[in-house]
């Protein structure tokens, strides 16, 4: 990730002729990242998000908890992991939480709990 103002001086030496090597040289970074930015392919100050592992699964998981609303995470999270899913429970459960993929249910939401 380049700063900002790594950004700008890398702008600033390509529109002076430097070639991206010796920007990268320069600043100490990577030629590939060098040539990301001036390309604009990334923002400077941003990094980059890893794909997230779950939304291949998302479609399968509102569809199994549209058919049974009360379906256990833990069950869900056996039968993605059987399709696949590499990701950790809690990240699974995350993800759930995240996407808000659980339907509402009245009766489980009506209780004030213990009194």
């Amino acid at each position: 990730m380049l700063t900002r103002e790594e950004d700008v001086d890398a702008h600033a030496l390509r529109h002076q002729g430097w070639t991206i090597s010796a920007i990268a040289r320069h600043l100490g970074r990577d030629r590939k990242t060098i040539r990301e930015y001036l390309n604009n392919e990334r923002t400077p100050g941003q990094r980059r998000q890893p794909p997230d592992a779950f939304v291949p699964f998302l479609p399968y998981c509102r569809q199994r908890l549209a058919d049974d609303p009360h379906l256990w995470a833990s069950t869900l999270f056996d039968e993605v992991t059987a399709l696949g899913y590499a990701g950790a429970y809690s990240t699974f459960t995350r993800a759930l939480r995240r996407y808000r993929v659980r339907p509402h249910c009245e009766p489980c939401h009506s209780s004030t709990g213990p009194r």
